[in-house]
């Protein structure tokens, strides 16, 4: 895996090289199947048979440098999308298509791009250099066009280095024409665990993080059992000799929900929609109301466990597609996750809290219907320890659940790694941007595909496929994003209706710029 540096260089010369470097990745040679390009004639016919209505909504994202208000004084010095975080939320209705051009005004030569997280969209509108695009050059710009078919809830976000990690993300809602819901009103709630520009860079955090624990210096004395690998209290102070910094690793952080560690990354605030839960959001209703939550987890290391106080939620939709209806009293948003709830408000002020599972921490916003005071910002409803159920024993709405049929072609896809050197890799082998095609998992068009997500680690990974959506087991939800749990097995099924090359990673941003990540490409 390059070093950040190495690999800003090459995301750089493949933005002055341009589409001819794409080209040349998808040739097959020495034996190598030839793949689909993503600029090529099966991606657009692909996307001519996805129809739409024929509306282009256009709109501007310019990426800078920013400072945000978190809220309580708090301000952080990020990039951002015109100046705030989250960034506007976009909302169009399934058919019509997007035309979003990004400026890149960031510093230091920065390249960037835009992710459309969870959207099967045409494969050279996905947004990873320097697999379907160039990247965007500093002081460029590119426009960003496709039909979004499907009615869900989701977000963007950059796919270059762990630059998910800022503050350059934001609600993407593509609403249906023909809603089957009967609601009064919505409120899209956005988490994130935030470090940028307070403590360092998520950048500062990866360099840390990428030494490993494996290289501390034990001077001698008793450690501390961190999921296997004994850290001693010299360790963190980082004041002498090899001993790491420890500024921004996180240690002891455990959940039962995520079958133990539960996160790498020591993060200062955890927020909702941008706010510090001294200062929180607020959404106001009335009594009686019947409110549709689109929740979504924009973090980069931390799973959240999300309850409104004094309410039960009935789950809807996960990752953009309506699953048979549950009520609970909290849910378990990974990284990359979306969930979509109703919730029939009281009368009050009521927590809406995002605890950091396993981090001793969280974040909150307020539903405030009528008189009362605010809860105290450490708040932690009872809902939090009740009813919850995870997206395994959820099943898919039978109208998006798959056909039975036995699968034509099945991928082991073992999670390998850990902490001890931070070596976090797909099938034993980290992504290598340098040979970006070189090892794909490869489908071909009209096929059912069977992935067997094969957890050999300490830890959870919240794994995300680009360009489709998956089932889980016979009759489980629709997804693109799953958790799957230390030492466990997830089996996924996806049809192979998207032609092109697509990422398929862990969305914790740390682990997948480690190089848990692999292509899954068609043949030509």
């Amino acid at each position: 895996m390059p070093s950040i540096d190495r690999r800003s260089v090459l995301l750089a010369g493949l933005g002055a090289a341009g589409t001819g470097v794409l080209a040349a990745c998808t040739a097959g040679s020495a034996g190598r199947p030839a793949l689909v390009s993503p600029a090529g004639a099966q991606v657009a016919r692909a996307e001519k048979e996805r129809g739409g209505t024929g509306k282009v909504h256009r709109l501007g994202l310019t990426a800078a440098p920013a400072v945000l208000d978190l809220g309580g004084g708090t301000l952080a010095k990020s990039w951002a999308f015109s100046g705030r975080a989250p960034g506007r939320e976009i909302r169009i209705p399934a058919g019509d298509t997007l035309a979003a051009e990004l400026s890149n005004q960031l510093p230091n030569r920065t390249s960037t791009s835009l992710h459309w997280h969870g959207l099967a969209l045409r494969g050279d509108m996905d947004g990873v250099p320097p697999v379907t695009q160039s990247a965007v050059r500093a002081g460029s710009t590119f426009t960003y066009r496709f039909v979004a078919d499907a009615p869900g809830t989701y977000f963007f976000h950059p796919h270059v280095g762990v630059q998910l990690d800022r503050g350059l993300y934001a609600p993407l809602i593509v609403e249906d024409p023909r809603e089957p819901l009967s609601y009064d009103d919505e409120w899209v709630v956005v988490l994130d665990d935030w470090l940028d520009g307070v403590t360092g860079t998520p950048d500062e955090a990866f360099a840390e993080l990428r030494q490993g624990m494996g290289g501390m210096d034990m001077g001698g004395m008793g450690g501390m059992d961190m999921g296997g690998t004994s850290v001693s209290p010299s360790a963190s102070t980082g004041s002498s000799g090899d001993s790491m910094s420890m500024r921004f690793m996180l240690m002891g952080a455990e959940s039962d929900l995520l079958g133990g560690d539960a996160g790498d990354v020591k993060y200062p605030y955890h927020l909702v929609n941008g706010r510090v839960p001294a200062d929180p959001a607020v959404y106001r209703s009335r009594p009686g109301k019947r409110v549709r939550l689109r929740i979504i987890n924009a973090g980069g290391d931390t799973a959240y466990r999300v309850a409104l106080g004094g309410h039960r939620l009935t789950i809807t939709h996960t990752d953009g597609f309506p699953v048979e209806h549950r009520q609970v009293d909290a849910l378990l948003v990974g990284m990359g996750e979306r969930y979509d709830v109703l919730v029939t408000l009281g009368d009050g002020v009521f927590p809406l809290v995002a605890l950091a599972e396993g981090k001793d921490a969280g974040g909150m916003a307020l539903v405030r219907t009528g008189s009362g005071s605010a809860p105290a910002p450490t708040v932690r409803p009872r809902e939090l320890d009740g009813m919850i159920v995870t997206a395994g024993r959820l099943r898919a709405a039978d109208d998006v659940r798959l056909d039975p049929k036995k699968a034509d072609r099945v991928h082991r896809v073992e999670l390998t790694g850990g902490m001890d050197t931070y070596d976090w890799a797909v099938n034993g082998e980290r992504y290598d941007m340098d040979h970006p095609t070189a090892n794909p998992l490869l489908v071909e068009e009209g096929e059912r595909v069977r992935l067997d997500f094969v957890n050999t680690t300490d830890m959870w990974h919240p794994m995300h496929l680009h360009g489709h959506t998956y089932q889980l087991g016979g009759s489980g939800p629709r997804k693109d994003t799953t958790i799957v749990l230390p030492k466990r097995t997830v089996s996924v099924f996806f049809d192979a209706d998207n032609p092109g090359q697509w990422m398929l990673h862990c969305h914790n941003a740390y682990h997948g710029e480690a190089g848990m990540m692999a292509l899954v490409a068609y043949r030509a």
